[in-house]
């Protein structure tokens, strides 16, 4: 789909403003601990930073729903079925991470409370209850989303290989790596700021594909 001028520096923007805010989040994140008490003594701990990191992913989420959509706009002419796909479920994921970044910011307030042990079984009962399914759209909204917008971008041939390949490691090493190094969430930031970013430049060059060639790419199947 051709985009216009206006809507590509707008898109191009978001992914930037995206890629820089979850890296400064994971950057400034302490680390939490299963146990809602020693997380909130983390977050205590953390003072300044670990209220960065909180502002900074919920910050995030704003531009994030309005760059995926773009991109799933982008990919629609040639790749409909994944672009659609992957558009709405990484909106989903974005929703998600915002309910969650605002019971993050409510956890700032809860770590300087004296009171931490009966503050980390309010944030237990808030994880455990009502929280579950807005956690569970961020997480595989976001991860489904952004496969099948890479897939739809790999496929369309839009825009070089690197930028889905990037988008891929990014997910490999954010949820999976994440667990195994101390050093794959700063990899994971990286790689997320380098497609993000390489998609940014693409959109702001001028030569773009034709809306003939978005015609004649539509035949492309993407089952």
């Amino acid at each position: 789909m051709n985009l216009s001028r206006p809507v590509r520096v707008a898109a191009a923007t978001s992914l930037v403003v995206t890629a820089a805010l979850s890296v400064v989040s994971i950057l400034f994140e302490p680390e939490f601990p299963a146990d809602p008490t020693d997380r909130l003594t983390a977050i205590a701990d953390g003072g300044t930073s670990a209220a960065v990191s909180a502002v900074a992913f919920t910050l995030s989420q704003l531009p994030f729903l309005f760059g995926v959509i773009v991109i799933a706009l982008y990919c629609f002419g040639r790749a409909p079925k994944l672009a659609v796909a992957g558009g709405i479920l990484a909106s989903l994921g974005g929703f998600g991470h915002t309910v969650f970044g605002g019971i993050a910011l409510s956890q700032l307030a809860m770590a300087d409370s004296p009171e931490t042990a009966a503050m980390g079984k309010v944030v237990e009962a808030i994880e455990s209850g009502p929280a579950i399914p807005f956690m569970a759209m961020g997480l595989l909204g976001t991860v489904l989303g952004l496969l099948l917008l890479g897939t739809a971008l790999f496929r369309s041939q839009l825009v070089p290989h690197w930028i889905p390949l990037a988008m891929w490691g990014f997910l490999v090493v954010e949820f999976v790596g994440t667990s195994m190094s101390d050093w794959a969430a700063p990899a994971a930031g990286a790689l997320y700021l380098v497609a993000f970013g390489g998609l940014a430049v693409h959109l702001m060059a001028p030569a773009q594909p034709n809306a003939s060639n978005e015609a004649s790419g539509a035949k492309m199947s993407d089952a």
